[in-house]
């Protein structure tokens, strides 16, 4: 290995396609545009104060949110794309190369760089604040997982454009995605970007167990928490077991490819099973970690358009835990086909149907909640209703996928991309959509309109369901994943075209969104009293946007719904004692994790080219910036009592 030897790839700068020509004009116009917003109304110190450099549990949520609704926009891009390309037999809109790019661009992207952002986004928002707390246990650490997370996702971005995409599909399976039948970047580029997001998501996980287990308010004890910190305790605990194993499964592909090492070859008396092992051993608790939370989004926004508390909340608790236990024992499912024993399949068969029992729970739960309630059907609540029939089909078709011997037929057809697409669509999009509608008002001060939010929901989900229930016959009719075209007279055509409006549908509904975040941030309604939905838990009770403190009192906590129980008492006309005001200790904003990140980008950026002396030289700079925060000791100052009472009057609080 010679560290000074640059090797250029033969196609470096990609630009042998319109649709890649397009997107290069694309990125150098919005760059332009950018910079000339910044330049023109004086707003780089404002960039870099307010964003780049902030602690805040709050803005660094809106940066997730944001940076996941731009990724769903790529990837949504990638899906219509792909589904032109099936809308009719023999097309030639793209060619199989460029396929093969854009279905694992979008699997990627879709799973680890839009969903897994969107709940960490909405954990960032509201956990602080449902725990009557002033910010994460680690704010330093929270900015570092969200630039790792950005800085990841914008080098697994550049590869469209730079060097070649990755295209041995998301899950990678050697010896596929191995050096001697992929040699370009492009699977660098899948390798490097997803280790580095993936530590900033491992950094999240512990951040929130500990922010959970230490930090509530006085009198909330685990069983009082609202259902979205339960289901964040679950997921972050899940997370720390399962995302070291995708690190170490990246690591050792990435040492096969760069440095030649026979971890997954065959010839060096390797095991490319191994992983699919490792892959799916993180993989299918991964499903869980993007999917509980939108359980608990789910569980608070049906409690509060209910107007009812929430029913069962021990076994919503307890059918959680066992969904997190369970995520652990069912990952063989996903290759039945691969040659186990009969007892190997029994047992994991089972271990996969009984994971329906626990999710069932629920389901039954949110419908009791339901029952007799007086259902206020605003945009959150219209999502959490279309999410019950639209997951129920994706369970349903998933026990059916359980079954060992009826999955040597479906798995790898269009039988399996329609399940796989109703349980994270219909459960993760449709939770991170309701929570996004339910707390934009937190987030920003002012509501979502209504009358738009009601649009974009009716096109998306019947959009949804056009574009992929037909998916179901299709797959039974012998339609396979992954193929690029098909010829004609196989009966595919109509259900594909079928399917392909369907997907234009939902992108119609997502540009509905997205114009109605621009419309209510200029017209909206303004939310004056910081509760705008009634609700019942804490971060109803500080304004909208809650001030960077959070709360002026931290609040003392008497049960469940504790913020309805507050309401109660003032109902009944009871005062409550208000506590002295006293000086606030808060973190300093810094720009360090920002830098830290950035070289983690440049040390990517050299491995992926095995140009090995930039990637050293990025990982020098990740080490001087962590030797610079160990003799850092002013991390912190004091909020003045003067200045608390300034900010609260303002909000009409004193």
């Amino acid at each position: 290995m010679n560290l000074f030897e640059f090797k250029m790839p033969e196609h470096f700068i990609i630009w042998n396609d319109p649709l890649i020509k397009g997107a290069w004009v694309s990125i150098i116009l919005a760059t332009l545009g950018i910079v000339f917003v910044l330049t023109y109304f004086k707003k780089w110190k404002w960039l870099w104060d307010e964003w780049l450099t902030t602690v805040d549990h709050k803005k660094i949520g809106i940066m997730y949110i944001i940076a996941s609704l731009l990724m769903l926009f790529r990837g949504g891009a990638d899906a219509l794309l792909m589904r032109t390309q099936l809308a009719f037999p023999d097309m030639k809109f793209l060619n199989a190369q460029h396929y093969n790019e854009i279905f694992t661009t979008h699997g990627t992207l879709m799973i680890l760089f839009m969903a897994m952002p969107f709940i960490i986004g909405m954990m960032n928002i509201a956990i602080p604040l449902q725990l009557g707390t002033r910010d994460v246990a680690f704010p330093y650490l929270n900015a570092m997982s969200f630039w790792l997370f950005f800085f990841g996702a914008m080098l697994f971005n550049i590869s469209f454009v730079i060097g070649g995409s990755p295209d041995a599909g998301w899950t990678s399976y050697t010896p596929l995605a191995g050096s001697e039948y992929d040699p370009g970047p492009g699977q660098n580029y899948y390798l490097l970007a997803l280790q580095i997001a993936g530590i900033g998501t491992l950094m999240t996980g512990v951040n929130f167990l500990v922010t959970i287990v230490k930090m509530r308010a006085p009198g909330m004890t685990l069983m009082r928490m609202p259902m979205f910190a339960w289901s964040t305790l679950i997921t972050s605990v899940i997370i720390i077991f399962a995302f070291p194993v995708l690190t170490v499964a990246l690591a050792l592909m990435t040492f096969d490819r760069l440095f030649g090492t026979h971890f997954f070859t065959i010839s060096g008396d390797g095991s490319p099973m191994m992983w699919a092992n490792l892959f799916w051993v993180w993989g299918h608790p991964e499903v869980y970690i993007v999917i509980l939370p939108a359980f608990g989004i789910f569980s608070e926004i049906i409690s509060t358009f209910a107007r009812k508390r929430l029913f069962g909340y021990n076994a919503m608790v307890y059918s959680m835990v066992a969904i997190s236990a369970l995520s652990f024992i069912v990952w063989l499912h996903h290759f039945f086909t691969m040659g186990n024993t009969p007892a190997i399949n029994s047992f994991f068969s089972v271990s996969t149907m009984a994971i329906a029992i626990p999710t069932g729970v629920k389901l039954f739960n949110w419908l009791f909640t339901l029952y007799k309630g007086r259902i206020e059907l605003k945009a959150p609540m219209l999502w959490a209703m279309g999410f019950i029939p639209t997951f129920l089909i994706g369970g349903v078709t998933g026990v059916m996928l359980a079954l060992a011997p009826a999955d040597y037929q479906y798995h790898n057809s269009y039988f399996l991309v329609s399940h796989f697409h109703y349980v994270l669509i219909g459960g993760t999009v449709f939770g991170m959509l309701a929570g996004m509608y339910y707390w934009w008002p937190k987030m920003f001060g002012h509501m979502l309109d209504e009358r738009m939010g009601k649009w974009a929901f009716w096109l998306f989900t019947i959009g949804f369901n056009v574009c992929f229930f037909p998916q179901y016959p299709l797959g039974l009719m012998g339609m396979t994943r992954r193929m690029y075209t098909y010829p004609e007279g196989l009966g595919w055509d109509g259900l594909n075209l079928l399917s392909t409006i369907g997907a234009f549908m939902m992108g119609v509904g997502f540009l509905i969104i997205a114009y109605s975040i621009y419309w209510s941030a200029r017209y909206g309604e303004r939310d004056t009293t910081g509760d705008p939905w009634n609700g019942r838990t804490l971060e109803w009770a500080t304004t909208s946007p809650a001030p960077v403190y959070n709360f002026a009192h931290i609040p003392k906590v008497e049960g469940q719904d504790a913020f309805w129980l507050m309401k109660q008492k003032r109902k009944k006309g009871k005062k409550e004692k208000t506590p002295e005001l006293k000086r606030i200790h808060m973190p300093k904003d810094s720009g360090r994790p920002f830098v830290f990140s950035f070289f983690w980008f440049v040390a990517g950026f050299g491995f992926v080219f095995e140009w090995h002396l930039i990637g050293f030289a990025g990982l020098l700079g990740v080490l001087a910036c962590m030797l610079l925060r160990s003799f850092e000791y002013d991390d912190h100052y004091y909020i003045e009592v003067d200045e608390i009472k300034r900010t609260e009057a303002a909000a009409g609080r004193l």
